[in-house]
C-alpha cells in the first residue's frame, strides 16, 4: 500500500502551469492536460471550445463523452483502472479515511467541469467518498458533471 499526492498535487500542478502559461503569453490559448486532469484558461485561437474526450469504462466501448471547454477545469476520479481483486472481491484504490478500507459502491469514474482543476479534482474524489450519494453531491455543487 502506498500514498500518494497524486489527485491533488497533480491537479494544483496543472492549475499552476496553465496560469504560467496564461501570464507568459496571455494571447495564446492552450490546453494543460497531466494525465487526464485538465486546465483550460480560454477557448481556442478561433473563439471555439476545446474539445475533451471522457473514456469510457466499459471495455471496447469507444462512445466516451466529448465535452467542450471554454475556461475551467476537468477531472475525473474512479477505479475503472486502480483496483485490486482480492478473493474474488474487487477493492478500490480510494480508501475512506474513516474506516480505512476501500470506498464501497460509488461509480466506477466520476468526471467534473469546475473553475479550476483543484476545485473539479476535489469534487470527483469527495463525491467518490459519498459512494452511492455520489450523484446528489455532484447535484448539490452546481458543476457539470459525468458518472459511469
Amino acid at each position: 500500500m502506498e500514498v500518494d499526492f497524486g489527485g491533488i498535487g497533480k491537479e494544483y500542478a496543472v492549475d499552476t502551469a496553465a496560469d504560467h502559461a496564461a501570464r507568459l503569453a496571455p494571447e495564446v490559448s492552450c490546453l494543460v492536460n497531466f494525465g487526464g486532469d485538465i486546465c483550460v484558461r480560454r477557448p481556442r485561437s478561433d473563439g471555439t471550445p476545446w474539445r475533451v474526450g471522457i473514456e469510457t469504462v466499459s471495455p471496447g466501448d469507444r462512445t466516451g463523452e466529448i465535452v467542450p471547454l471554454l475556461r475551467g477545469g476537468l477531472a475525473t476520479s474512479g477505479d475503472s483502472r486502480r483496483f485490486v481483486i482480492n478473493a474474488g472481491k474487487r477493492y478500490s484504490h480510494i480508501l475512506d479515511a474513516r474506516t480505512g478500507w476501500p470506498v464501497r459502491d460509488a461509480p466506477r469514474s466520476i468526471t467534473v467541469a469546475a473553475d479550476t482543476c483543484c476545485q473539479a479534482g476535489s469534487l470527483t474524489t469527495l463525491a467518490m467518498l459519498a459512494g452511492p450519494d455520489a450523484k446528489a453531491l455532484l447535484e448539490s455543487s452546481g458543476n457539470r458533471y459525468w458518472l459511469q
